[in-house]
């Protein structure tokens, strides 16, 4: 998968990663030696439209130098509430309008794919932007797709597949987190949840908690995404929950000298597929 463009900044890169949703965007780009060449994020501070995040989309790769490579390999990320997990014996490609229509609002022009995560025995069902997949198409001849739970949920089922404990993960993005809870290695909720206020946050973290029985003195909360400790909800959650941490990508990834410093919690969708 080779970029069409003829301007050439760094003849090294090999995989470019952009995750899109509609309060941001992301993009990672490495080196044929998985060393991180560049990232960036822009958050819109409101949520925007499909299309108004095509013209962001757009404008980045006319305007951003680190983008002008010739990558071999383009992956993009949805990172949106138009989903479900589905337990891969009961899947059905022949049903996938079905699955959504217990979560979310399916109108008659959605068009609908899905995730395999084979490892473990799950479908992601989801509604990726079709205008933005034809943008990419056009751009790069081919690429790849896959929505950000894919990669979160694989991600931590993965290194959590030998743990004994329950852990609950919050992944944050603006205005929304994603709660993976896994139990003893198992997946037992994988969730999206929107909010407005660090006591919504709460609010819907303990409430899915209390739903699986979990005592907030004894399971372990960790962090991702756009969190810090000054971050009201890491704050307020730290007040009622007695185990918190940061987690954090575990590739074996480089990162370039001249890449300003990052949290290893951060972006952790964008660098977990690598």
């Amino acid at each position: 998968m080779v970029q069409t463009t003829n301007n050439t900044i760094d003849n090294r890169s090999k995989t470019l990663s952009i995750q899109v949703s509609l309060n941001g965007l992301s993009f990672c780009a490495t080196d044929t030696d998985q060393q991180i060449t560049a990232i960036e994020h822009d958050n819109f501070g409101i949520q925007l439209t499909p299309e108004q995040v095509l013209d962001k989309i757009k404008y980045l790769f006319d305007n951003n130098l680190k983008l002008k490579g010739n990558f071999e390999t383009v992956e993009v990320i949805y990172q949106n509430d138009l989903y479900t997990l589905v337990p891969k014996p009961l899947f059905d490609q022949n049903m996938l309008k079905e699955y959504l229509h217990y979560t979310i609002k399916v109108l008659q022009n959605d068009f609908i794919t899905y995730d395999e995560l084979d490892q473990h025995e799950i479908v992601t069902v989801y509604i990726p932007y079709t205008n933005i997949n034809n943008f990419f198409f056009d751009t790069f001849g081919s690429f790849t797709y896959k929505h950000a739970s894919t990669i979160l949920v694989s991600s931590l089922l993965s290194r959590e597949k030998n743990s004994e404990s329950t852990s609950v993960f919050a992944h944050m993005n603006a205005n929304s987190f994603d709660l993976i809870i896994i139990e003893k290695g198992k997946l037992i909720m994988g969730n999206t949840f929107t909010y407005e206020t660090e006591e919504d946050f709460l609010y819907y973290l303990m409430f899915a908690t209390e739903q699986v029985k979990l005592n907030p003195e004894e399971f372990s909360l960790v962090f991702l995404g756009s969190v810090t400790k000054e971050s009201e909800c890491y704050k307020i959650a730290n007040t009622y929950i007695r185990n918190i941490s940061f987690g954090n990508f575990s590739q074996t990834l480089n990162v370039s000298p001249e890449i300003k410093p990052f949290e290893p919690h951060q972006h952790f969708v964008l660098l977990s597929h690598f």
